[in-house]
């Protein structure tokens, strides 16, 4: 039996519109340093990519910021 397209359910499709800039550390000693970009909708979406994503090393903390919460001192 095939479906018509009214009968179809639409596929969902997710916005992730807000980056996040994931910051990290292997060591307590070291500072934290961006180790990337991510898009998500929101922060616990964010956290789920992030470690997913950058799970290459044992992180001792592992950060996530949205871009736009960022101040710019100079612009370029």
């Amino acid at each position: 039996m095939s479906e018509t397209t009214s009968e179809a359910t639409p596929l969902k499709v997710v916005a992730e519109t807000r980056l996040w800039e994931v910051f990290a550390r292997r060591k307590y000693e070291e500072p934290l340093h961006q180790v990337g970009t991510i898009a998500a909708d929101d922060a616990e979406l964010a956290k789920v990519y992030a470690r997913s994503i950058y799970d290459e090393f044992s992180w001792v903390e592992m950060v996530v910021a949205p871009r736009d919460a960022f101040i710019p001192v100079i612009k370029p």
